[in-house]
């Protein structure tokens, strides 16, 4: 009692400092073309869940997490190269491979042309389709090469990726078990930025997957298009206005080798009031596998499926969607089909200055086709409450608190009978110094 008394005490007194800056040691002038950066993040957090959890034996779980990272940066003209190693890992946890390469990459740039190789994270428009994932522990990253120009409001991007496991690289090309699950993946993504009122973009994928059946050696590709538009409207003194919407359609062949036909659409608006006050609501929907059945507990239940119309998020920003409880698209359906999802929602954000900001969102979720013995598509209600506090610019202290409330198409999608009602809350401490800039 006492050491923890000690703790909440040190904390206290550090955050009633009023600091604006940050750890920097600085050298050399501004003058000099060569840079070297080395910064750091350290993010714990410790989350706790109770309620409708698939293990019936069990209604509540508990657990801290931790990532540190590591970065050092260097750039001069034409070249930029960037090394980060992290660390991600449970307390009291006996995972190995805990250590890996969140980032390796070289790039080098002339008059908006780049390439840019190696270890990379990739974040195109809302992180919808594609993100950097970073509330997961290890966030999400990929081996590939990236090439494309940049200028006068236009930007393309080309990238291709392929992935091999180092015990299977003599052993044919079949691809099980590595950082992504891929064996090849090629992008193309298209943004133009019309003055500071509107943008658009254009994304489309092949993606390469094992096949379901590992025994043949078969690749399905599956194809992503779609768009991205986005209004700004800035309005006078402290008010503005946003509206953006997406629609993605996905074809191609699923793993299982069944032909792919599914889509997504979303569309959300935003509105500054005033110094203080946010405002926002949106709507969600993904489509899902028509005549989705579940079996009861203890009993077996097969589909029989002529196309796959369920909607995949590939390498999305999942937390930041569908419910900040990530229980209907992190965790997947049962039987590995999905039954799509609809989510509308509103909410408001209160901030002040730059240091703190309150959030507090609705979610209404519904499956997007019926579910065969559900007596209807709703799922249930999703109230969230966030509260984020900078007390320096080094460091995020942030909590939260989420209370979903299902019906009983929720427990007959997510089988955990008799129990509809789930709560989570976490707390989060993000140190983010910046050690070292030096020039020469």
């Amino acid at each position: 009692m006492k050491k923890c008394f000690l703790i909440a005490s040190i904390l206290c007194m550090s955050l009633s400092l009023h600091a604006k800056g940050g750890i920097e040691t600085v050298i050399g002038d501004s003058t000099k073309k060569h840079v070297f950066t080395l910064s750091a993040e350290l993010r714990t957090r410790g989350e706790y869940l109770n309620g409708a959890l698939a293990d019936t034996n069990q209604t509540m779980a508990a657990y801290i997490m931790a990532r540190t990272r590591l970065s050092l940066n260097y750039k001069q003209p034409y070249l930029e190269v960037q090394i980060t190693p992290q660390h991600a890992d449970m307390w009291g946890g006996d995972e190995v491979n805990v250590f890996s390469l969140r980032e390796a990459w070289a790039q080098t740039d002339y008059k908006g042309l780049f390439a840019k190789l190696g270890r990379q994270a990739l974040c195109y428009d809302d992180e919808r389709i594609i993100g950097l994932d970073d509330w997961s522990l290890t966030g999400a990253y990929h081996d590939c090469l990236k090439i494309g120009y940049e200028g006068h409001g236009h930007k393309v991007h080309a990238l291709g990726a392929y992935n091999q496991t180092y015990k299977n690289a003599l052993g044919g090309t079949i691809y099980k078990g590595g950082v992504q699950d891929y064996k090849n993946m090629q992008a193309v993504w298209y943004h133009y930025d019309f003055k500071r009122w509107f943008s658009a973009s254009l994304l489309f994928t092949n993606t390469g997957m094992q096949s379901a059946d590992t025994i043949r050696d078969s690749t399905f590709y599956q194809q992503l298009l779609g768009t991205y538009v986005k209004f700004h409207y800035p309005g006078k003194q402290d008010w503005w206005i946003d509206l953006d919407a997406s629609f993605y359609y996905q074809m191609g062949r699923s793993e299982r080798g069944l032909p792919i036909n599914a889509w997504m659409f979303a569309t959300e608006g935003k509105a500054q009031i005033n110094r203080f006050v946010q405002a926002r609501a949106g709507y969600f929907i993904l489509s899902g596998d028509e005549n989705y059945t579940v079996p009861p507990p203890g009993g077996l239940g097969l589909q029989n499926l002529t196309h796959d119309h369920s909607f995949n998020l590939l390498y999305a920003s999942h937390h930041q969607f569908y419910g900040a409880m990530d229980f209907f698209y992190l965790e997947t359906f049962y039987g590995g089909y999905s039954p799509g999802l609809q989510d509308a929602h509103v909410g408001g954000t209160f901030l002040w200055k730059d240091q703190c900001n309150i959030n507090l969102t609705y979610h209404a979720l519904a499956t997007s086709v019926d579910v065969i013995s559900a007596p209807s598509r709703f799922l249930g209600h999703e109230l969230e409450f966030t509260a984020e506090y900078r007390p320096f610019k080094w460091l995020s202290i942030s909590a939260g608190y989420t209370y979903m409330h299902g019906t009983k198409t929720m427990e007959i999608v997510k089988r955990t009978p008799n129990r509809n009602t789930l709560h989570w809350a976490y707390v989060q401490l993000v140190f983010n110094p910046n050690f070292l800039t030096a020039r020469f």
